[in-house]
Protein backbone atom coordinates (compact mmCIF):
# COMPACT_ATOMS: atom_id res chain seq x y z
CA UNK A 1 0.00 0.00 0.00
CA UNK A 2 1.16 3.42 -1.08
CA UNK A 3 1.89 5.37 2.16
CA UNK A 4 1.13 8.81 0.69
CA UNK A 5 -2.21 8.18 -0.12
CA UNK A 6 -4.84 8.65 2.71
CA UNK A 7 -7.83 6.33 1.36
CA UNK A 8 -10.30 7.51 3.96
CA UNK A 9 -9.73 11.42 1.73
CA UNK A 10 -12.03 12.30 -1.19
CA UNK A 11 -10.77 11.14 -4.01
CA UNK A 12 -10.19 14.67 -4.96
CA UNK A 13 -7.02 14.99 -2.94
CA UNK A 14 -5.32 12.87 -5.10
CA UNK A 15 -5.13 15.96 -7.96
CA UNK A 16 -2.87 18.76 -8.14
CA UNK A 17 -2.77 20.93 -4.95
CA UNK A 18 -2.71 24.16 -6.68
CA UNK A 19 -1.99 26.17 -3.88
CA UNK A 20 1.33 24.28 -3.06
CA UNK A 21 4.28 26.19 -2.24
CA UNK A 22 6.23 23.62 -4.78
CA UNK A 23 3.80 24.47 -7.47
CA UNK A 24 4.56 28.32 -6.99
CA UNK A 25 1.95 29.52 -4.84
CA UNK A 26 2.22 32.62 -2.03
CA UNK A 27 0.42 33.99 0.98
CA UNK A 28 0.26 37.19 -0.69
CA UNK A 29 -1.80 38.65 2.59
CA UNK A 30 -3.71 38.33 5.46
CA UNK A 31 -5.22 40.72 8.28
CA UNK A 32 -3.06 39.17 10.79
CA UNK A 33 -0.89 36.84 11.92
CA UNK A 34 0.35 37.81 15.23
CA UNK A 35 1.20 34.21 16.37
CA UNK A 36 2.25 32.11 13.56
CA UNK A 37 3.24 33.07 9.88
CA UNK A 38 0.28 33.17 6.71
CA UNK A 39 3.34 31.45 4.86
CA UNK A 40 3.53 28.21 6.53
CA UNK A 41 -0.57 27.98 5.20
CA UNK A 42 1.58 26.16 1.87
CA UNK A 43 4.45 24.20 3.09
CA UNK A 44 4.11 21.15 1.06
CA UNK A 45 5.05 18.64 3.89
CA UNK A 46 3.26 17.55 6.82
CA UNK A 47 2.28 20.14 10.00
CA UNK A 48 4.52 19.05 12.79
CA UNK A 49 4.62 20.36 16.68
CA UNK A 50 6.86 20.61 19.66
CA UNK A 51 5.29 20.75 22.69
CA UNK A 52 7.93 22.52 24.45
CA UNK A 53 8.72 24.76 21.63
CA UNK A 54 7.73 28.83 22.83
CA UNK A 55 8.17 31.50 21.55
CA UNK A 56 7.73 35.42 22.64
CA UNK A 57 4.85 35.82 21.90
CA UNK A 58 3.14 32.11 23.08
CA UNK A 59 3.47 28.57 21.89
CA UNK A 60 4.55 28.20 18.48
CA UNK A 61 2.89 26.56 15.43
CA UNK A 62 3.47 25.35 12.11
CA UNK A 63 0.82 27.17 10.64
CA UNK A 64 -0.95 30.03 10.17
CA UNK A 65 -2.47 31.62 13.50
CA UNK A 66 -4.04 35.17 14.90
CA UNK A 67 -4.81 36.49 17.86
CA UNK A 68 -7.94 35.96 20.13
CA UNK A 69 -10.33 38.88 17.96
CA UNK A 70 -12.09 41.47 20.19
CA UNK A 71 -14.02 43.43 18.69
CA UNK A 72 -17.03 41.76 15.41
CA UNK A 73 -15.17 40.72 12.20
CA UNK A 74 -13.25 37.68 11.06
CA UNK A 75 -9.71 36.78 9.74
CA UNK A 76 -8.43 36.02 6.22
CA UNK A 77 -5.86 35.09 4.40
CA UNK A 78 -5.39 35.40 0.20
CA UNK A 79 -3.06 32.62 -1.93
CA UNK A 80 -2.29 33.21 -5.10
CA UNK A 81 -2.70 29.40 -6.80
CA UNK A 82 0.81 28.43 -8.31
CA UNK A 83 -1.69 28.16 -12.05
CA UNK A 84 -4.77 28.98 -12.62
CA UNK A 85 -6.66 26.05 -12.57
CA UNK A 86 -10.97 24.34 -11.93
CA UNK A 87 -10.81 23.66 -8.01
CA UNK A 88 -12.50 20.67 -7.12
CA UNK A 89 -12.10 20.59 -3.32
CA UNK A 90 -10.46 22.23 -0.84
CA UNK A 91 -9.03 20.60 3.06
CA UNK A 92 -8.53 23.36 5.78
CA UNK A 93 -6.31 21.38 7.85
CA UNK A 94 -6.20 22.40 11.87
CA UNK A 95 -3.96 19.77 12.40
CA UNK A 96 -2.81 20.50 16.26
CA UNK A 97 -5.08 23.41 16.71
CA UNK A 98 -7.42 21.82 19.61
CA UNK A 99 -8.55 25.25 21.89
CA UNK A 100 -7.42 27.43 19.19
CA UNK A 101 -8.61 26.62 15.51
CA UNK A 102 -11.65 28.25 14.10
CA UNK A 103 -15.05 27.12 14.35
CA UNK A 104 -16.33 28.11 11.13
CA UNK A 105 -14.92 28.80 7.76
CA UNK A 106 -15.32 30.16 4.47
CA UNK A 107 -13.84 30.06 0.09
CA UNK A 108 -13.84 32.63 -1.81
CA UNK A 109 -12.06 32.60 -5.02
CA UNK A 110 -11.50 34.96 -7.99
CA UNK A 111 -10.08 34.97 -11.77
CA UNK A 112 -7.46 36.99 -13.13
CA UNK A 113 -4.35 36.58 -15.35
CA UNK A 114 -2.78 39.55 -14.28
CA UNK A 115 -0.51 39.79 -10.73
CA UNK A 116 -2.46 41.99 -8.62
CA UNK A 117 -1.36 43.25 -5.78
CA UNK A 118 -2.35 43.19 -2.10
CA UNK A 119 -4.26 46.22 -2.56
CA UNK A 120 -6.11 45.26 -5.63
CA UNK A 121 -7.03 41.80 -4.40
CA UNK A 122 -8.65 43.41 -1.38
CA UNK A 123 -11.30 45.53 -3.60
CA UNK A 124 -11.66 42.49 -5.99
CA UNK A 125 -14.94 40.88 -6.64
CA UNK A 126 -14.93 37.45 -4.93
CA UNK A 127 -16.96 34.97 -5.71
CA UNK A 128 -18.09 31.88 -3.07
CA UNK A 129 -16.81 28.18 -3.30
CA UNK A 130 -17.35 27.11 -0.04
CA UNK A 131 -20.07 29.08 2.09
CA UNK A 132 -19.54 29.44 5.96
CA UNK A 133 -18.93 25.91 7.20
CA UNK A 134 -18.59 24.60 10.36
CA UNK A 135 -14.53 22.72 10.77
CA UNK A 136 -13.36 20.75 13.41
CA UNK A 137 -9.78 21.23 15.73
CA UNK A 138 -6.77 18.86 15.24
CA UNK A 139 -8.40 17.50 11.75
CA UNK A 140 -8.39 17.59 8.10
CA UNK A 141 -11.84 19.23 7.07
CA UNK A 142 -12.66 18.53 3.70
CA UNK A 143 -14.97 20.42 1.23
CA UNK A 144 -15.91 19.76 -2.32
CA UNK A 145 -16.01 22.61 -4.71
CA UNK A 146 -18.59 21.76 -7.49
CA UNK A 147 -18.13 25.71 -9.47
CA UNK A 148 -16.59 24.86 -13.31
CA UNK A 149 -14.52 28.40 -13.41
CA UNK A 150 -11.19 28.20 -13.10
CA UNK A 151 -9.90 30.60 -10.82
CA UNK A 152 -5.93 32.08 -10.01
CA UNK A 153 -6.42 33.42 -6.55
CA UNK A 154 -8.73 31.75 -3.67
CA UNK A 155 -9.31 33.47 -0.14
CA UNK A 156 -9.38 32.02 3.71
CA UNK A 157 -11.83 33.32 6.20
CA UNK A 158 -12.17 31.99 9.74
CA UNK A 159 -14.45 32.83 11.89
CA UNK A 160 -13.78 34.43 14.45
CA UNK A 161 -10.10 33.70 14.91
CA UNK A 162 -8.03 30.97 15.40
CA UNK A 163 -5.26 29.07 14.05
CA UNK A 164 -4.93 26.68 10.68
CA UNK A 165 -1.91 24.49 9.70
CA UNK A 166 -2.28 23.88 5.92
CA UNK A 167 -4.71 24.98 3.31
CA UNK A 168 -5.02 22.76 -0.31
CA UNK A 169 -6.72 23.45 -2.81
CA UNK A 170 -6.84 20.51 -5.07
CA UNK A 171 -7.86 20.38 -8.86
CA UNK A 172 -7.01 20.58 -12.55
CA UNK A 173 -4.40 22.87 -13.90
CA UNK A 174 -6.26 25.39 -17.16
CA UNK A 175 -2.63 25.95 -18.81
CA UNK A 176 -2.45 29.41 -20.41
CA UNK A 177 -2.61 28.64 -24.15
CA UNK A 178 -0.54 31.44 -24.86
CA UNK A 179 2.44 29.78 -22.82
CA UNK A 180 1.83 26.71 -24.84
CA UNK A 181 3.50 27.44 -28.08
CA UNK A 182 7.49 26.39 -28.94
CA UNK A 183 9.12 23.70 -27.10
CA UNK A 184 7.51 22.96 -23.58
CA UNK A 185 7.85 20.44 -21.15
CA UNK A 186 4.45 18.40 -21.97
CA UNK A 187 4.62 16.60 -18.76
CA UNK A 188 4.90 19.52 -16.10
CA UNK A 189 2.42 20.01 -13.67
CA UNK A 190 2.57 23.80 -14.11
CA UNK A 191 1.22 22.68 -17.74
CA UNK A 192 -1.14 20.27 -16.50
CA UNK A 193 1.00 17.05 -16.29
CA UNK A 194 -0.34 14.90 -13.61
CA UNK A 195 0.32 11.31 -11.40
CA UNK A 196 -2.68 8.71 -12.45
CA UNK A 197 -1.05 5.62 -11.64
CA UNK A 198 2.21 3.99 -9.72
CA UNK A 199 2.97 0.62 -8.18
CA UNK A 200 4.84 1.98 -5.19
CA UNK A 201 5.23 5.62 -3.41
CA UNK A 202 6.17 4.43 0.01
CA UNK A 203 8.38 7.17 0.96
CA UNK A 204 6.91 9.72 -1.91
CA UNK A 205 5.12 10.47 -4.70
CA UNK A 206 5.82 10.12 -8.22
CA UNK A 207 3.77 13.63 -8.85
CA UNK A 208 6.60 15.31 -6.63
CA UNK A 209 9.24 14.49 -10.15
CA UNK A 210 6.89 17.07 -12.51
CA UNK A 211 7.29 19.75 -10.30
CA UNK A 212 8.74 22.62 -11.54
CA UNK A 213 12.70 23.59 -10.55
CA UNK A 214 15.25 21.51 -9.72
CA UNK A 215 14.48 19.08 -6.35
CA UNK A 216 15.75 20.69 -3.51
CA UNK A 217 16.46 17.45 -1.30
CA UNK A 218 15.73 13.19 -1.53
CA UNK A 219 12.60 14.28 -0.17
CA UNK A 220 11.43 16.11 -3.21
CA UNK A 221 11.36 14.09 -5.36
CA UNK A 222 10.00 9.66 -5.60
CA UNK A 223 11.24 7.65 -3.48
CA UNK A 224 9.75 4.00 -3.53
CA UNK A 225 10.38 0.87 -1.33
CA UNK A 226 13.07 -1.57 -1.51
CA UNK A 227 11.77 -4.20 -3.79
CA UNK A 228 12.37 -7.81 -2.90
CA UNK A 229 10.34 -9.86 -5.21
CA UNK A 230 10.36 -9.77 -9.22
CA UNK A 231 9.03 -7.13 -11.36
CA UNK A 232 9.80 -3.36 -11.03
CA UNK A 233 8.47 0.10 -10.24
CA UNK A 234 6.43 2.57 -12.44
CA UNK A 235 4.54 5.82 -12.84
CA UNK A 236 2.25 6.58 -15.28
CA UNK A 237 1.21 10.34 -16.57
CA UNK A 238 -0.97 12.16 -18.22
CA UNK A 239 0.15 14.83 -20.46
CA UNK A 240 -0.86 18.22 -20.00
CA UNK A 241 -1.99 18.30 -23.63
CA UNK A 242 -1.56 15.50 -26.76
CA UNK A 243 1.98 16.98 -28.38
CA UNK A 244 5.19 15.43 -29.69
CA UNK A 245 8.04 14.50 -27.23
CA UNK A 246 11.58 15.40 -28.27
CA UNK A 247 13.92 14.70 -25.64
CA UNK A 248 13.84 13.73 -22.25
CA UNK A 249 15.61 14.17 -18.79
CA UNK A 250 15.67 11.42 -16.04
CA UNK A 251 17.64 13.43 -13.12
CA UNK A 252 18.61 10.97 -10.33
CA UNK A 253 20.19 14.12 -8.05
CA UNK A 254 20.56 13.32 -4.65
CA UNK A 255 19.82 9.69 -4.70
CA UNK A 256 23.14 8.41 -4.29
CA UNK A 257 22.58 5.06 -3.19
CA UNK A 258 19.23 4.48 -3.69
CA UNK A 259 18.81 5.41 -7.71
CA UNK A 260 17.44 2.76 -10.27
CA UNK A 261 19.76 1.14 -12.06
CA UNK A 262 17.98 1.09 -15.29
CA UNK A 263 14.99 3.37 -16.88
CA UNK A 264 12.85 3.25 -19.29
CA UNK A 265 10.05 5.80 -21.12
CA UNK A 266 7.19 5.08 -22.96
CA UNK A 267 4.44 6.19 -24.65
CA UNK A 268 0.86 6.07 -26.06
CA UNK A 269 -2.03 7.80 -27.37
CA UNK A 270 -5.15 7.07 -25.09
CA UNK A 271 -7.96 9.80 -26.42
CA UNK A 272 -10.74 7.74 -24.22
CA UNK A 273 -8.76 7.41 -21.23
CA UNK A 274 -8.96 3.35 -20.93
CA UNK A 275 -5.14 3.12 -20.03
CA UNK A 276 -5.92 -0.90 -19.58
CA UNK A 277 -5.65 -1.47 -23.62
CA UNK A 278 -3.12 1.03 -24.07
CA UNK A 279 -0.73 0.47 -26.38
CA UNK A 280 2.65 1.74 -25.56
CA UNK A 281 5.80 2.53 -27.89
CA UNK A 282 9.37 3.13 -26.38
CA UNK A 283 10.61 7.03 -26.61
CA UNK A 284 13.37 6.03 -24.37
CA UNK A 285 14.29 2.30 -24.61
CA UNK A 286 15.39 0.60 -21.54
CA UNK A 287 19.33 1.90 -20.30
CA UNK A 288 21.51 2.54 -17.36
CA UNK A 289 20.92 4.89 -15.17
CA UNK A 290 23.80 6.94 -13.12
CA UNK A 291 22.82 7.55 -9.77
CA UNK A 292 23.06 11.59 -8.36
CA UNK A 293 23.08 12.78 -12.27
CA UNK A 294 20.77 14.65 -14.76
CA UNK A 295 20.89 13.05 -17.62
CA UNK A 296 19.29 13.89 -21.05
CA UNK A 297 18.29 12.07 -23.87
CA UNK A 298 17.13 12.64 -27.23
CA UNK A 299 13.67 10.52 -27.93
CA UNK A 300 13.89 7.54 -30.12
CA UNK A 301 10.51 7.42 -31.67
CA UNK A 302 8.66 10.99 -32.68
CA UNK A 303 4.73 10.33 -32.07
CA UNK A 304 1.79 12.26 -30.74
CA UNK A 305 1.09 11.10 -26.86
CA UNK A 306 -1.35 12.00 -24.57
CA UNK A 307 0.51 9.31 -21.66
CA UNK A 308 3.65 8.03 -20.64
CA UNK A 309 4.98 5.23 -18.32
CA UNK A 310 8.25 5.78 -16.03
CA UNK A 311 9.70 2.25 -15.13
CA UNK A 312 12.80 1.87 -12.97
CA UNK A 313 14.27 -0.90 -12.77
CA UNK A 314 14.08 -2.77 -9.86
CA UNK A 315 13.29 0.20 -7.74
CA UNK A 316 14.56 3.10 -6.77
CA UNK A 317 14.16 7.43 -6.64
CA UNK A 318 14.54 10.17 -8.93
CA UNK A 319 14.18 13.60 -8.30
CA UNK A 320 12.62 15.24 -11.77
CA UNK A 321 11.60 13.97 -15.14
CA UNK A 322 11.26 16.14 -17.90
CA UNK A 323 9.69 15.62 -21.42
CA UNK A 324 9.98 18.10 -23.52
CA UNK A 325 8.51 18.75 -27.19
CA UNK A 326 5.54 20.32 -29.11
CA UNK A 327 1.72 20.54 -28.25
CA UNK A 328 0.09 19.08 -31.11
CA UNK A 329 -2.10 22.21 -32.98
CA UNK A 330 -5.34 20.50 -32.43
CA UNK A 331 -4.43 20.16 -28.03
CA UNK A 332 -3.40 24.10 -27.84
CA UNK A 333 -6.96 24.93 -30.09
CA UNK A 334 -8.70 22.91 -26.97
CA UNK A 335 -6.28 24.76 -24.61
CA UNK A 336 -7.47 28.10 -25.94
CA UNK A 337 -11.49 27.20 -25.65
CA UNK A 338 -10.53 25.30 -21.83
CA UNK A 339 -9.41 28.93 -21.05
CA UNK A 340 -12.15 31.39 -22.79
CA UNK A 341 -14.75 28.83 -21.53
CA UNK A 342 -13.73 28.69 -17.52
CA UNK A 343 -12.73 32.64 -17.67
CA UNK A 344 -16.57 33.50 -18.36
Amino acid sequence: MSHYVDESAPAFTLLTDLASRQLGASVVSANDELFAQRENLINPWAPSFDQADFGHKGKVYDGWETRRRRQPGNDWAIVRLGTPGVIRGVVVDTAWFRGNYPPFISIEALASDAYLSAEELATAKWSTLVAKSTSVGDSKNYFQVSDQRWWSHVRLSIYPDGGVARLRVHGEVVADPRFLSGTVDLIAAENGGRLVRTSDAFYSSPAQVIMPGRAQNMGDGWENARRREDGNDFAVFALGHRGTIRHLEVDTQYFVGNAPGWARVSAADVSDGDLDSAVWTDVLAKRAVLPDTRQRFLAEQSMEATHVRLDVYPDGGLSRFRLWGEVSDDARAAAADCWRAHSS
